[in-house]
């Protein structure tokens, strides 16, 4: 690829940002589309920003920027959580690394590179970009030396960012643990496992457990039903129409109810028949709760017993985090689950090599003219094979792309989370996984196999294939940075897919507001992209710098608009608690070593003993930190100090809240949240509507007891119709009732 391709690429993304940009900084100011770029501020903040709409509603202005840029990291701790200033600490230690980078790279690395061979250089914007890789120096260079010195520049500050960095977040996770509000995950344990036993129910067995091996912490628990929202309105009607159709019709013109023989010899029955089928509701899960935050912490790190696959202990997760529909799913199961949605993201990987070739294809001319001759009259015109070679290919890798985080989280679900967070992470690694292979590795592997090349013929010579293609390929990933980064934060920050869906909504289908639904922030696409982008700038820093000033302009342009859709846009409703930062070190570990292994080859390549000699200690040095890291600073991402929850248990039992803490815990998780406060104890088995209105007015009452107490009613006591919607079942046995009514009318 040639400069000029480089620069009609960069010039079509530059328009695109700019007009984005402008169009963004007025959208956003009209009244229309309040919804679309304040969705959080009006959420949480109850507020209709009337002030953003008076003036200048129809000028381009850059006051979002100033705004986003004058946020304190405290306030965007409290209006977007832990997680949002983590991904905020990727970007800015993606700036401060890069920023090096570049100024070491441009300055020093890239003029060695462009005189690397005596040769008749042609004027700039007609070179080929390789004659800015390192691909370009001479064999046997004494130059090389400066490609190692700064290779270990950038690796030594590379390790003390991420140290400070990594250290920076352990301590504000501890600061956000002492300072919050009592959270009843810290109180809880979710158990799994629970073994099946003939005699007793779930609950007992759970009870019994920990009454005698937690006697001292135990508080209480609650068992986990399978029964979702729906199962269990079909599973109540079903049940209803089965009684009503054994029931003794004694009116069919006036109502169809049991008499009182048939109600007195079926109470016994329904009730029996209700707790024999509890058990087959309830699950093998359960929340255990403790008195203490330290006993929970003890029950969930323990092995419980001699069978790690039974009594299953893990810290709960928070109640607003708890993914309901998945979290009964046996813990057997799991490993079954896991093995799948590994092999089926293994073949999602291999089917998408087809495009990445295709799309590799598209960035070499000459094979590309030789696989679609029909082509040849169109790429004779230089406009056109800029646009081919130049915007094409990676624009179409964007689009194959979208469809790659929408299946991630689809096998993430598949795999049985205990959590919304746990889901999100999941699938934000296994999206990771996949843009390094295919954006990376296969992309080498896909221009080796049109050079004809090997590249798997033996694994030893690895770093030495991956030496001669990556300076090859520098061209192709620039473009990627272009159209994947640049072109992409601007239809981040215009929300093209929500300001259409608004329009159409308000417009064309002319429905109401859905004043409560606002997305959360994507880290599992968002975080993979930035740590993508991380490394492409650390292989390609030292092989081909022209990448550098490019990925730059995205860490920015990245810092303030993530930021202002933090702040503004998305709603927080769970957060990890910073558990993205552990997966932003090991890939930055893994760049650097990658880093590091490439320029290894590269030096034997050219046959620079002395570079290739001192690039070895430092893989040695970055494996070493890296392990220093995973023993003293991980640790305090997987469980809390018990130090610090003992503090607070004192301090809350010498302040008096715990006992307010602990009531409060028999409330914080309810598995069906939008009927707890129905009462069931007051429902009608069937009746007659005008019968029930003389009653009701007639005025038989004491002064205190109601109609509705007065009526006949039958108590419900199978634990998974708690909090049934009872409006739904009633309207249901009504409607039976007249199909029955008139099936006796038609028989009679």
């Amino acid at each position: 690829m040639k400069i000029s391709a480089l620069l009609t690429s960069a010039g079509i993304n530059i328009g695109l940002c700019v007009l984005f940009l402008s169009l963004y900084s007025i959208l956003r100011k009209q009244p229309a589309n309040i919804r679309v770029y304040f969705g959080r501020r009006i959420a949480e903040e109850n507020s209709l920003l009337q002030e953003a709409f008076v003036l200048e509603r129809f000028v381009p202005s850059a006051g979002w920027i100033v705004k986003a840029l004058q946020c304190t990291e405290e306030e965007l701790l409290a209006a977007a959580g832990l997680d949002a200033v983590v991904f905020n600490r990727m970007l800015v230690f993606s700036i401060r690394i890069f920023s090096l980078a570049a100024l070491l790279c441009v300055s020093v690395i890239l003029p060695l590179n462009y005189f690397g061979q005596n040769i008749r250089h042609l004027q700039i914007h007609s070179e080929q970009l390789d004659i800015f890789t390192i691909g370009n120096v001479e064999v046997r260079s004494r130059w090389l030396w400066v490609h190692c010195i700064v290779l270990y520049i950038i690796s030594g500050v590379a390790c003390i960012l991420l140290y400070l960095e990594y250290r920076r977040i352990a301590k504000l996770r501890i600061l956000l643990l002492k300072r919050a509000t009592p959270n009843p995950g810290q109180f809880t344990v979710l158990v799994r496992g629970i073994p099946k036993t003939t005699k007793e129910s779930c609950s007992s067995d759970v009870d019994d457990f920990f009454t005698k091996y937690h006697a001292s912490s135990y508080l209480f628990h609650q068992v986990v039903y399978k029964a979702g929202k729906l199962q269990k309105i079909m599973t109540g009607a079903k049940k209803a129409c089965r009684k009503l159709e054994d029931f003794t019709v004694t009116m069919v013109d006036h109502a169809v109810l049991p008499t009182d023989k048939v109600v007195e010899s079926r109470g016994k029955a329904d009730l029996k028949d209700s707790i024999s089928n509890t058990d087959n509701e309830e699950c093998a899960a359960a929340f255990v709760f403790f008195k203490t935050r330290y006993g929970a912490l003890v029950a969930s790190e323990v092995l419980q017993t001699s069978n790690p696959t039974k009594w299953v202990t893990d810290p709960a997760p928070e109640p607003s985090d708890v993914y309901w529909s998945k979290i009964w799913i046996p813990y057997k199961q799991l490993w079954i689950r896991r093995i799948a949605t590994l092999l089926g993201s293994i073949v999602f990987m291999l089917l998408f090599l087809i495009p990445v070739a295709f799309i590799q294809g598209l960035s070499e001319l000459e094979q590309l003219q030789q696989n679609l001759p029909f082509l040849n009259g169109l790429l004779t015109k230089p406009y056109m094979i800029q646009l081919v070679t130049g915007y094409l290919p990676s624009v179409i890798l964007q689009i194959f792309l979208y469809s790659v985080a929408p299946i991630m989280m689809l096998f993430s679900t598949l795999e049985g989370p205990t959590s919304h967070s746990e889901r999100k992470r999941s699938a934000c690694c296994k999206v990771l996984y996949f843009m390094i292979w295919n954006l990376f590795f296969v992309n080498v592997v896909s221009g080796t196999v049109i050079k004809q090349l090997n590249f798997f013929s033996s694994p030893k010579d690895i770093p030495i294939q991956l030496a001669r293609v990556v300076p090859g390929q520098a061209t192709f990933l620039i473009t990627y940075v272009l159209t994947s980064g640049w072109a992409s934060l601007s239809s981040e920050l215009m929300q093209l897919f929500c300001l259409i869906w608004n329009f159409i909504r308000k417009y064309i289908l002319r429905m109401k507001e859905d004043t409560e639904f606002v997305p959360s922030f994507p880290y599992h696409t968002e975080v993979p992209k930035v740590l993508l982008f991380g490394l492409l700038g650390f292989t390609c820093s030292v092989l081909a710098p022209l990448i550098l000033p490019f990925l730059l302009v995205y860490f920015f342009l990245g810092y303030v608009i993530y930021r202002n859709q933090l702040l503004n846009v998305y709603r927080t409703r769970y957060d990890t608690g910073g558990l993205y930062w552990p997966i932003a070190h090991n890939t930055v570990i893994f760049s650097l070593v990658l880093t590091q292994i490439i320029c290894l080859g590269v030096f034997g390549l050219k046959v620079s003993p002395v570079a290739a000699g001192f690039t070895i200690p430092l893989i040695i040095l970055t494996l070493l930190f890296n392990q220093y890291c995973r023993k003293r600073l991980l640790p305090l991402f997987k469980t809390f100090p018990a130090q610090d929850l003992v503090d607070m248990d004192r301090e809350d039992e010498q302040s008096g809240r715990m006992e307010h803490i602990h009531h409060q815990l028999h409330t914080a998780y309810c598995q069906f949240p939008d009927t707890k406060e129905m009462q069931l104890e007051k429902i009608r088995i069937a009746g007659n509507d005008k019968d029930d209105e003389e009653r009701c007015s007639s005025g038989e009452s004491n002064g205190k007891e109601t109609c509705e107490e007065r009526q006949p009613r039958r108590d419900l006591s199978h634990p998974t119709l708690k909090g049934l919607p009872v409006n739904r079942l009633q309207n249901a046995i009504r409607s039976i009732t007249f199909l029955i009514r008139l099936q006796k009318r038609g028989l009679s």
